[in-house]
């Protein structure tokens, strides 16, 4: 799953979730191999192979989910995505933040109620706003 790579990190910044996030895409592709994982998954060939080789292509969580959902032991897609938002929404509850506290905290450029539809799935949201959203999330002093 996406949001649980946090759990493994000492220091859940944003650049460390997002390096996490790629390496753990890049283990099913390492796993199944980049032609099952495209075939399987609709993301074009070339960003795959280019997350396959180390570099960081712009990736939504959706794609993410839909890379991860190639491994048979993970859940499908659909269920990934959906964990991740309730782990997101729980995890604002817990620590009492708001969307503009987050907001006011991440270093991508989102609006509070950018971030609201982000985390509601309203809209798309990119590795990289995804790792500066939860990184405030996990991070927040409880």
């Amino acid at each position: 799953m996406l949001h649980t790579v946090a759990d493994e990190l000492s220091n859940p910044s944003a650049s460390a979730l997002q390096t996490a996030y790629e390496d753990r895409l890049r283990s099913v592709i390492t796993t199944v191999g980049t032609e099952t994982v495209v075939d399987e998954s609709e993301i074009e060939t070339d960003r795959i192979a280019a997350l396959a080789e180390g570099s960081s292509p712009t990736l939504t969580a959706t794609e993410a989910a839909a890379i991860l959902a190639v491994d048979d032991e993970t859940p499908d897609a659909e269920a990934i995505v959906l964990e991740l938002r309730d782990h997101l929404l729980l995890g604002m509850t817990t620590s009492v933040l708001d969307v503009d506290t987050i907001a006011a905290n991440i270093d991508v450029d989102l609006t509070a109620q950018e971030v609201q539809q982000a985390i509601e799935g309203r809209t798309e949201m990119t590795l990289s706003q995804l790792a500066a959203i939860q990184s405030v999330i996990d991070g927040w002093e409880r």
